[in-house]
């Protein structure tokens, strides 16, 4: 569970990647060059990168903290696993 110190965090850094999106959008409309363009696909990708690293470093240190003292341990990692094979690709 996120707790509001992070739900705060998280929602801050999703307003300044949804900015980020924005100003993307309008640097294609505007034909900006590429590169610069490509730059802040880069730069919002490693944003949204960082949203993802909160709430797993949350989600470990509550919800799979908790699952492996009511011994669920191998569920909750297998879960964990799955989706950070994901969060690598």
């Amino acid at each position: 569970m996120l707790n509001e110190q992070e739900k705060n965090n998280i929602t801050r850094r999703l307003r300044k990647v949804g900015g980020q999106i924005n100003g993307i959008e309008k640097m294609v409309n505007d034909s900006r060059y590429c590169v610069d363009i490509l730059q802040q696909v880069i730069a919002a990708r490693s944003a949204l990168s960082q949203v993802a690293l909160i709430i797993l470093e949350s989600h470990t240190k509550s919800c799979v903290v908790n699952a492996i003292r009511d011994d669920r341990a191998e569920e909750s990692i297998a879960e964990l696993m799955k989706v950070l094979s994901k969060f690598a690709k």
